[in-house]
């Protein structure tokens, strides 16, 4: 195990990652402001849902957001010209991080993935060459690292379109179901619009989903079959980018693609030098076993946490419990309506709720067919009447639809929800069950 995981290799592929990588967040963060994203995320709205436990992590006031996406934008920069690079990285992990924290209305899976990349690479040392940090400071120079940096980004990438796959193995998307939802929005779109409504594409989409996602790992790491994964990784990553419309995602899965090309192939397409020779000795580093007990703490985590879902009571697919965290992507469509009434508990007086008073259109969505939404919003509106002198209590009516179901009651009408606690790895009995609709 020592000699697999500590002998040295080429580190070609890792510092062309690590350019691509800067390239890509620094075109996140900056298109982030120019398409209005931070506008309407974090600018526009009254009241942000973060993620529960995380109410202190509020937006930047004003135009503050802006200055932050630009300050990580400049910080990617700095990634990928190697500069101050673990400074750099570091920075832009735990200025991410922030932002994934902080809002939710905007979630997205891909955004947890560059959460935990972001931390990966600025441990690596990715900037011992091609790098203005390498060549300030010679010293660092080296063209070789350890084999674990590759498998690590292996492994991980593994983890996530396995779990992708397996979540994919359900009712809804062999019958197709939740693919003709998810298509009938894209009906716009120029030239693919009407290609995308077909039966016969929907069957290929929930066919090539699957198996792509279960096998693209092991087809690139197979030299017989790495060009043709490739291949279909670059039309698969494509069709999502245009399709879909979720930012670096797309490029950068084909970037990870990197890390499965041999380093030589690598240095004649990007460095156009000689090749490097690895030397046959083993380096140990003195803190080994400290460096194997957290990479196997961190992916213990990995493999766990996907699959929590199955210890709490009900459908993760009606609940949500369970859903976030665990690469459950492109897996349901909901709709949801949401009544909120607050009765104060001296007069018991009762008072409807106008939603579009608190929240964006897109904040209303969320809350009406989501529960950690709605248990949120529920306790803004408490603190708000007690701001005012008021002790309430509030009740929720909602119905909710997933994919083509029916609707049925989604809230215990009869539960006060400021009541109630929060709590992220059990059922919440005042969600109520599917099978009673």
């Amino acid at each position: 195990m020592q000699h697999f995981l500590f002998k040295r290799i080429d580190n070609a592929q890792l510092i062309i990652f690590r350019v691509c990588y800067g390239l890509l967040v620094c075109m996140e963060c900056f298109g982030a402001i120019a398409t209005g994203w931070v506008h309407r995320v974090f600018i526009a709205p009254k009241f942000t849902f973060t993620f529960i436990g995380f109410d202190w992590l509020q937006p930047l006031p004003g135009n503050g957001m802006y200055f932050y996406f630009a300050l990580m934008g400049i910080l990617g920069i700095f990634i990928t010209v190697g500069y101050r690079y673990r400074l750099a990285a570091f920075g832009f992990a735990f200025m991410w991080t922030g932002v994934y924290l902080m809002q939710k209305t905007a979630y997205n899976n891909h955004y947890y993935l560059l959460m935990l990349l972001a931390f990966i690479m600025a441990f690596f040392p990715a900037n011992r060459n091609l790098s203005l940090d390498a060549k300030l400071n010679p010293a660092i120079k080296t063209d070789l690292m350890p084999n674990y940096i590759r498998w690590i980004i292996i492994l991980q990438l593994f983890i996530v379109y396995t779990y992708a796959a397996v979540a994919k193995l359900y009712g809804d998307w062999f019958d197709l179901t939740v693919i003709e939802v998810l298509m009938q929005g894209k009906k716009e779109l120029p030239v693919l619009g009407e290609v995308l409504q077909q039966r016969w594409t929907h069957w290929i989409i929930a066919g090539f989903g699957i198996v792509f996602d279960l096998l693209v790992v092991p087809a690139l790491l197979w030299k017989p079959t790495r060009k043709i994964a490739f291949l279909l990784g670059i039309f698969f990553h494509l069709f999502n980018s245009i399709v879909f419309q979720i930012g670096i995602f797309p490029y950068l899965s084909l970037a990870f693609c990197l890390f499965f090309f041999e380093p030589q192939t690598l240095r004649k397409l990007f460095f156009r030098g000689k090749g490097v020779k690895v030397p046959e000795a083993i380096w140990v580093p003195a803190h080994s076993n400290l460096l194997l007990v957290v990479l196997g703490v961190y992916f213990t985590v990995q493999l766990v946490l996907p699959l929590r879902h199955l210890a709490i009571k009900g459908d993760v697919l009606w609940t949500e419990e369970g859903h976030r965290l665990s690469w459950r992507m492109m897996l349901r469509s909901r709709q949801g309506l949401a009544e909120f009434t607050v009765v104060d508990k001296a007069t018991q007086e009762k008072h409807q709720v106008d939603l579009g008073q608190y929240l964006s259109k897109k904040q209303q969505r969320k809350v009406g067919c989501y529960p950690d939404y709605i248990w949120q919003f529920a306790q803004h509106l408490k603190k708000e009447y007690q701001a005012k002198g008021k002790d309430v209590g509030v009740y929720v009516s909602a119905k909710v639809k997933v994919n083509k179901g029916p609707w049925g009651a989604f809230i215990d009408p009869r539960v006060d929800l400021t009541a109630v606690p929060w709590q992220h790895f059990t059922h919440h009995e005042w969600i109520l069950p599917q099978e009673n609709q």
